[in-house]
């Protein structure tokens, strides 16, 4: 099996902290050289381990957007 090669390109945010110090993060990521897409996954606190996560492309990213602003977040009580 290959290495996985990445390069967080941006910090974008930080969702949320677990106990041991990992967090959720939104970054840009580049996965093996390839163009940065916007990634959300735990990370350890040196970056060196990772979780599973999601990336998306702009065009995902932006129909993702699109989703979450037509959601009543008061039905989700």
């Amino acid at each position: 099996m290959s290495e996985l090669k990445y390069e967080i390109i941006k910090t974008l945010g930080v969702l949320s902290e677990g106990s041991r110090g990992w967090q959720k993060e939104i970054n840009l990521v580049s996965w093996n050289g390839r163009n940065p897409k916007l990634d959300v996954r735990d990370w350890s606190p040196d970056h060196q381990r990772m979780g599973k996560g999601l990336t998306f492309t702009r065009e995902e990213l932006k129909k993702l957007r699109d989703f979450i602003n037509s959601i009543d977040l008061d039905e989700l009580d």
